[in-house]
């Protein structure tokens, strides 16, 4: 095997800064890689919510070329990813990073992201030049990282003719559309701005120019590399992405169960294993005091966790949640983001406080506990690129209600009441419906036949989706990528 020096560009990396399950991999994947033996470094921007105080700040600034908006200066800050000896490098710039969010200040995109993320994708070549990094393989992520395949290949810098770039996709749907004036702070002339590479109706598209230019792309499941070729889940790049099929490859991700696992989660009242469930029981008390239910350890208790938006399936929940409370249940909910799904949620837990509780926001040990307490977790995405919420819920124990789409349908085996078989409850037309059906399905079954519970979260808890796999699937990509791009 050859030893690879990897450089991970990533808008959001676990622990210091996360939106999504983007961040996830970025904290994840180095890990793995570097337990097979290669040099990984990564590098992300410098948030507000990332304190400098804990690192050390390089010699020296980073210039970069702006285009029309000239030379823009940033510094750079060294850490390593907690429990490891793994560099992260942070880019700081006060006029782009010193603000509070990541992406937005809670409603729409900050105005000037098509600047900051520029700034930050020409950084972070600048960067491996300091650190004379000479990467083989540059693997940057989504939309705000995915214009370095096309500055690679359009400046033809020597320093980096024997690197291969892997674009990886976490979410079409987001792909940094703006408006031509870009063109004038990329800095790289108009000759890419046709509808093959940059343009797209008369404005740009940062992801459609990586996924054109990357020696590789990939997903972050099988069924979505497969999904994003149509009509339904292109978010019109349906075209382009199947001009490029040959170098796209769904990659499930991984979880990292040094995390997620009830053996050793120190955020849950009382650990468990499989062998040993007694200790769930235990969270599942808990987890009713904290949103102060009722303690019941015979009603069957359903959580969710993730983004309060349409793509999550929350205008599902929404649509039944006062039908799901006529039965004998208990819902719990975390999470943040459309202000409507934020009132209306807070206003259910205000009328069913003896059957629903909420918390508006986020918090990570409250996900865990989440996970570890109930018996059932809703993830009813009208699309999902990999998901990890059900993975995790596994793990715990906790079986999973889900719409087979994605990453969804990859993890998730349909229960079979004939054989006992499966590892949670799956529905397919994305609609009130047929989601309400498969809960009062998933209550039935947890009424009138312990058996098949009982042997479901035995089944599920067997499931193993480690980094350890995924890391080897990457390596394969990197080589072949890396030799293709050697050829050329």
């Amino acid at each position: 095997m050859n030893k690879l020096k990897i450089f991970i560009v990533a808008s959001e990396v676990v622990p210091f800064a996360k939106t999504g399950g983007l961040a996830d991999v970025a904290g994840a994947l180095p890990k793995a890689l570097a337990a097979l033996g290669h040099d990984v470094r990564v590098v992300m921007p410098r948030y507000y919510v990332v304190d400098k105080s804990k690192f050390k700040a390089l010699d020296g600034a980073l210039g970069v070329d702006m285009g029309r908006d000239g030379e823009a200066w940033g510094l750079v800050l060294e850490g390593v990813l907690p429990n490891t000896e793994i560099p992260v490098y942070f880019i700081e710039h006060e006029g782009y990073f010193g603000r509070s969010g990541l992406y937005d200040a809670g409603d729409n995109g900050y105005e000037d992201n098509p600047q900051r993320f520029i700034f930050f994708s020409k950084a972070a070549l600048q960067l491996c030049k300091k650190l004379h990094f000479g990467p083989d393989i540059i693997h940057v992520n989504d939309w705000h990282t995915a214009i370095i395949p096309l500055l690679l290949n359009v400046m033809q810098d020597s320093y980096f003719q024997n690197t291969a770039s892997i674009l990886t996709i976490h979410n079409l749907q987001h792909q940094g559309r703006f408006t031509k004036d870009v063109m004038e702070i990329l800095g790289i002339g108009w000759g890419n701005f046709n509808t093959y590479e940059l343009e797209d109706f008369d404005g740009v598209n940062l992801l459609k120019a990586g996924i054109v230019h990357a020696d590789a792309i990939t997903t972050v499941s099988p069924k979505y590399s497969q999904e994003i070729r149509g009509f339904a889940y292109d978010w019109g790049l349906k075209d382009v992405l199947n001009a490029h099929a040959y170098k796209l490859h769904g990659i499930l991700n991984g979880v990292d169960y040094e995390e997620w696992s009830p053996k050793s989660d120190h955020y849950i009242a009382k650990k468990y294993t499989a062998k040993s469930l007694s200790g769930k029981k235990v969270c599942k008390a808990e987890l009713q005091k904290i949103f102060n239910l009722p303690v019941r350890a015979d009603v069957p208790l359903f959580g969710f966790v993730g983004r309060l938006a349409e793509q999550k399936g929350v205008t599902l929940i929404a649509s039944e949640i006062w039908n799901l409370l006529e039965m004998d249940i208990q819902i719990v909910l975390l999470g943040a983001g459309e202000r409507w799904a934020e009132s209306f949620f807070s206003h259910v837990s205000d009328v069913q406080r003896e059957k629903f509780g909420c918390y508006i926001g986020y918090r990570n040990d409250l996900a865990h506990q989440i996970e570890a307490g109930c018996d059932f977790f809703l993830m009813p995405s009208l699309f999902e690129p990999c998901g990890l919420n059900q993975i995790y819920s596994l793990s715990y124990g906790t079986l999973p209600i889900v719409r087979a789409t994605g990453g969804l349908d990859d993890t998730i085996e349909n229960f079979n009441p004939h054989a006992n078989t499966g590892t949670g409850f799956k529905f397919y037309d994305a609609t009130p419906k047929a989601f309400y059906n498969t809960v009062v399905w998933a209550v039935d079954t947890w009424y009138n036949n312990k058996d098949a519970i009982k042997a479901l979260i035995k089944n599920g808890m067997k499931k193993h989706f480690g980094w350890d796999d995924t890391a080897k699937v990457y390596e394969s990509v990197y080589n072949e990528a890396l030799q293709q791009k050697r050829q050329k």
